[in-house]
């Protein structure tokens, strides 16, 4: 048997692998774009599939194609939600800047599984004709972006975040009385609780799933139905409202038509928000693992306040080595997600007239943000959060020395005087209430009060 099989276009002859569910335009492009080797995501993959069984529906039910074709080319086009073909999905995201490449591949896979599929039909079902009818790479393409972009931040970041947020407040609470030393600049400051801390590392969290929700709601307006360049040419002009009710019924999101195509199609100002609105989190998640690497460090020579969980060794030459490899992952994702912004950003600025013409590496980028996300999150809560424990040995004798504590001194001795014993018990490394007993006329009653850590996490005047 053969290897390869002739396939024909309006280019004329190709040769297609046998054993492959695409056509001669995907093989074209297969070899024009031997650039990375990097493919669509299956999220992206799911949401053409999405398309392509909407689009049938709704044309069926507009009289606009024949039920036997429709009928077959949803079903192939569910086997592609499902996964079947991803293996055939063969291009690269640097390619055609529309993505017409990726949109053909789907249109050819499906029409040839669709031809296996059909019953009681002599049609021969087309990729153009029938696969693609009423549609454009132009509306497809961005179609598919909001669509991917948006159930995978439903279905995976928005879970995850979620999970972060309780796991952090949880951990909180477990430690609501352990007392540490503030600190800004880097430099010893007023006590907080551990607590505390972690309240703002929720709250950051909790902001971002709000920053989030938010930009979705412009991401569910959808571009199908403007077709070539927005004005719906080739296309029925309830085709855009009736697709987009369709989508919804069947994700159960609210998706609906874009209020306006030429804005659709010719930007992607919605994927670049939502973007912006993950990088905004990366940067969150970025100053969260960094304070965790701090607090983790040593455990003898760093902070030490933390002891992370021990997942592996760190190092193969120093035996009994770990280090905080969650928080290095979470970094690091986070560095790329602000990196894909930046590349989303620079896509955002090139769309030409009634089209945008880098949309492949937009998607590319925007999808993996997304995944990586809410991957890194769940990890981060499940192996770094939930299994930390505090020091508080270690925490205790810092606060104890920390010379910061005179600050509640200010209203009874005044500030140079609070200065004075903050510096001397720096210098000869003493706890602050002993020096202050030497240089105050202050009861023990009264230091006790004063300075007492707890007290100064409460805010106000000392009592």
């Amino acid at each position: 048997m053969s290897e390869f099989r002739i396939e024909k276009d309006s280019m004329g002859e190709i040769k297609v692998p046998a054993s492959a569910y695409y056509g001669a335009q995907t093989q074209r492009a297969f070899e024009n774009f031997n650039i990375s080797g990097i493919r669509f995501s299956t999220d992206f993959i799911a949401a053409v599939g999405r398309i392509k069984q909407a689009a049938a529906k709704v044309n069926a039910d507009l009289g606009l194609l024949d039920p036997v074709s429709a009928d077959a080319i949803q079903k192939a086009s569910l086997e592609v939600i499902d996964g079947k073909f991803d293996q055939d999905f063969v291009l690269d995201i640097f390619q055609t800047g529309s993505g017409t490449s990726t949109n053909m591949n789907a249109n050819e896979i499906i029409a040839k599984r669709a031809n296996e599929l059909k019953s009681g039909s002599d049609i021969n079902i087309h990729p153009n004709d029938h696969v693609n009818f009423g549609q454009s790479s132009n509306d497809v393409i961005p179609t598919a972006i909001r669509i991917a972009a948006v159930l995978s931040v439903k279905d995976k970041l928005i879970p995850a975040l979620e999970h972060l947020h309780k796991t952090l407040l949880a951990k909180g609470e477990e430690l609501k009385d352990v007392v540490k030393t503030g600190r800004t600049h880097l430099m010893d400051a007023m006590p907080v609780t551990i607590e505390q801390e972690f309240s703002g590392y929720a709250r950051q969290i909790e902001l971002a799933i709000v920053r989030i929700e938010s930009a979705l709601e412009r991401m569910k307006e959808m571009p199908q139905g403007g077709t070539a360049v927005g004005t719906g040419i080739n296309t029925h002009n309830e085709f855009g409202k009736r697709f987009a009710e369709e989508v919804a019924l069947k994700t159960g999101v609210n998706f609906v038509e874009a209020e306006n195509h030429f804005e659709a199609q010719a930007t992607i100002d919605a994927p670049v928000e939502l973007s912006g609105q993950l990088k905004t989190l990366a940067v969150s998640l970025l100053k969260i693992g960094n304070d965790f690497r701090w607090m983790n460090s040593g455990p003898n020579s760093g902070l030490g306040e933390l002891q992370l969980m021990a997942l592996q060794p760190g190092s193969s030459i120093m035996p009994g080595k770990v280090n905080p490899v969650i928080e290095e992952s979470l970094t690091m994702v986070c560095a790329q997600v602000i990196g894909n912004d930046a590349t989303i950003t620079i896509a955002g600025q090139s769309g030409n007239f009634e089209l945008n013409v880098m949309l492949p590496v937009a998607a590319h980028n925007l999808l993996q943000s997304i995944n990586i996300l809410a991957n890194a999150a769940t990890t981060f809560a499940d192996k770094s959060v939930s299994g930390l424990v505090a020091r508080k040995e270690v925490i205790n004798q810092m606060v104890g020395k920390n010379p910061i504590l005179v600050t509640a001194l200010n209203p009874l001795i005044g500030y140079d005087k609070a200065a004075k014993i903050a510096k001397t018990a720096f210098a000869e490394d003493r706890s602050v209430i002993d020096v202050a007993r030497e240089m105050t006329d202050l009861s023990d009653e009264e230091l006790e009060k004063a300075l007492n850590p707890m007290n100064m996490t409460k805010g106000g005047f000392t009592e």
